[in-house]
């Protein structure tokens, strides 16, 4: 049974994300804070199970960071239509979509060549530093704080986008300097990984 919670936990996050949007267009701004919170707890829960118990899963690293983007994209969103990111929010969500269509461009490339890309440390701390920026603006548009900190947030998010520029970077290097960006050295690298599966 144990080998199941890891790919259920994911799913739950899926489940949370219409809840979470909901919640914020319903100005429920703390019900939000704690449904992104409990998304947040499940992404850590099922990540430290699977590596603990062996109970990583192709599924599990694929739909891990998907749950991930879809949940960031979905609540920035919701926040920018929402009112409560009106000063810079269109900008930030800009920046964030480019990255992840960036992202999901090489990775369509890849992934037809028998190579996937999967989630990186650097990837989970600019998914880290929006989740806090994100809780810290639904506390602000909750308790309306005056002076510096009903603005506390801006940092917060621009340091988020710099983590996030930063991993964009990291990845493309990456994959360069493992050749998967030379077509020749791609080509290469696949056959290697295909069997390396066989012998699995």
């Amino acid at each position: 049974m144990l080998k199941y919670v890891p790919n259920t936990l994911t799913i739950i996050r899926f489940l949370l994300i219409p809840a979470i949007v909901i919640s914020i267009f319903s100005e429920n701004y703390i019900l939000a804070a704690a449904l992104f919170t409990i998304s947040g707890i499940t992404d850590i829960a099922d990540g430290f199970i699977a590596r603990k118990f062996n109970l990583v899963s192709n599924f599990g690293k694929l739909m891990d960071p998907l749950a991930d983007k879809l949940t960031q994209i979905a609540t920035l969103t919701s926040l920018v239509l929402a009112g409560v990111l009106p000063k810079f929010g269109y900008w930030i969500l800009g920046i964030v979509l480019l990255k992840e269509f960036i992202m999901i461009c090489g990775a369509s490339f890849l992934y037809g060549k028998d190579v996937v890309v999967y989630s990186k440390w650097y990837g989970k701390l600019a998914t880290v530093m929006f989740f806090i920026a994100i809780i810290v603006s639904l506390f602000i548009k909750e308790f309306s704080p005056e002076g510096f900190l009903g603005y506390i947030d801006l940092p917060l998010y621009l340091l988020a986008l710099i983590a996030t520029i930063s991993a964009l970077i990291m990845y493309i290097r990456d994959l360069y300097n493992k050749g998967f960006i030379d077509k020749q050295d791609l080509n290469k690298e696949v056959t290697i990984d295909k069997k390396e599966r066989k012998k699995k």
